[in-house]
């Protein structure tokens, strides 16, 4: 085997890979527009019960709000394909956005599942941090507590959370990696 074979999937501390997809507003939304920002990407399906924990207890929509409020740009992904459990064209994901109180930057239609092969996305919610210079800084779970409980939010050790904190005082990520949990994005076969 070469040893020229670039390695498949994101890899910390390096580049992420680069995407172009449209938003729920029909909107291009490409990865490298947002260079120079830090950006959270956040795969969602809405009838998942590991995604429901995190949206029911108000956790996600208060990082959104936290984060998105100190110039963080925050991508919700959904590449969950029609007739798969997840799936949402964009009226019923502006609508969930809505409903829930979401606060994301924007929401990313990636039904064709391209976004998500790209990052290796294996479960909803897989989170991924990515540096202001578009190196990979956190990839995995969005929290150390890997249940549906809405009651395991509280004291749980939140990742993404760490992340973005560390990053903003100027310091290293301390953890960038950690074993993702929830659903698995149903990608079109």
């Amino acid at each position: 085997m070469s040893h020229a074979q670039p390695q498949a999937g994101p890899q910390i501390g390096a580049a992420a890979p680069n995407f172009t997809a449209t938003d729920a507003n029909g909107r291009k939304v490409s990865l490298a527009d947002y260079k120079g920002k830090t950006v959270v990407l956040e795969w969602t399906n809405d009838e998942c019960p590991f995604v429901k924990k995190h949206y029911s207890s108000q956790n996600m929509q208060a990082l959104q709000k936290k984060w998105t409020g100190k110039d963080v740009v925050w991508l919700t992904l959904i590449s969950s394909p029609p007739g798969e459990q997840g799936y949402a064209d964009a009226a019923k994901a502006n609508k969930l956005t809505a409903d829930r109180g979401a606060a994301p930057t924007a929401v990313v239609l990636d039904p064709a599942g391209d976004v998500g092969r790209t990052f290796k996305a294996q479960v909803t919610p897989h989170m991924y941090v990515v540096k202001p210079n578009g190196v990979l800084a956190y990839m995995g779970g969005i929290d150390d507590k890997p249940s549906s409980k809405v009651e395991d939010v509280k004291g749980a050790k939140n990742f993404v959370d760490a992340a973005l904190t560390e990053l903003s005082e100027g310091k290293p990520v301390s953890t960038t990696t950690a074993r993702p949990y929830g659903c698995t994005v149903k990608f079109t076969s």
